[in-house]
């Protein structure tokens, strides 16, 4: 055989087996996950073409989102935030979808009620999902105080009542603040966790109150526990590490797909 012949029967032979490869992963599509992982074959949420879907919070959504948006590389930073729009811009290229990042590492919900004009009603979202709440407990934990629950309530119901206004057909997506026993966290487990779980109901309550679709944060961390240790998925009890915000990416993909069919 020649070379030129050889040549082409490997590259013939090459082709057949990727070919046969791909048709082996399509009959497969469907079936348990290989993973094990809930939220990997997802299906896709439906969201108008063109639309602005902004995520706001604290550090946990910012993790360092560039503030000069021109420069392309680092303008969601490398959150959730970052994965979602990753995975919907390669599965929907064609939604032309417009992620916008403005969580600010520190804020807790009155923080972003005093900057809620320039940072989400100026933007004109389409969807809007907000993850915060954690600081509201640090803050009250570091000054041996209980947490402002009815002061939390109302500001967060305001950001809602002023987006709802802005736009009556906002879609909004509301995550719980979560925690895990890890480092300073696990050293103070009782009052970071009294605090959480009085925080996370209104959260709910919201949800219920604008039709949004709730993520039940608390509740995927602490399965995720259950199959690798606490320090796993989160670095300091409040942070999440990369596969933290995986997780977060996959459940919230999943929510919204499950929620607007």
């Amino acid at each position: 055989m020649s070379t030129v012949s050889r040549r082409a029967f490997m590259m013939t032979a090459a082709s057949a087996s990727a070919t046969a490869i791909t048709a082996r992963a399509l009959a497969a599509d469907g079936e348990a996950t290989p993973s094990g992982v809930a939220g990997y074959r997802y299906r896709l949420p439906k969201i108008p073409k063109g639309a602005t879907l902004l995520f706001q919070g604290d550090s946990i959504t910012d993790m360092l989102w560039g503030r000069n948006q021109a420069d392309r590389n680092h303008y969601l930073g490398h959150s959730y935030v970052y994965l979602i729009a990753s995975r919907l811009h390669t599965d929907m290229p064609e939604a032309q979808l417009n992620f916008l990042n403005r969580g600010v590492s520190g804020n807790t919900v009155g923080d972003l009620r005093a900057r809620w004009q320039k940072d989400a009603l100026d933007l004109h979202p389409d969807v809007l999902s907000i993850l915060v709440g954690i600081n509201d407990v640090g803050r009250a934990v570091r000054a041996n105080r209980e947490v402002d629950v009815a002061a939390f309530a109302a500001d967060y119901r305001s950001l809602l009542v002023q987006s709802r206004k802005a736009n009556p057909q906002l879609k909004i997506v509301l995550l719980e603040p979560f925690i895990l026993p890890v480092t300073r966290v696990k050293d103070a487990w009782d009052a970071w966790s009294g605090r959480v779980d009085l925080l996370r109901p209104v959260v709910a309550e919201l949800a219920r109150d604008f039709d949004a679709v709730l993520i039940e944060t608390q509740a995927i961390f602490n399965a995720a526990a259950e199959r690798a240790a606490p320090e796993h998925w989160i670095w300091d009890g409040v942070h999440p590490l990369p596969q933290g915000h995986e997780l977060i990416a996959r459940h919230w993909i999943e929510a919204v797909a499950n929620a607007w069919a």
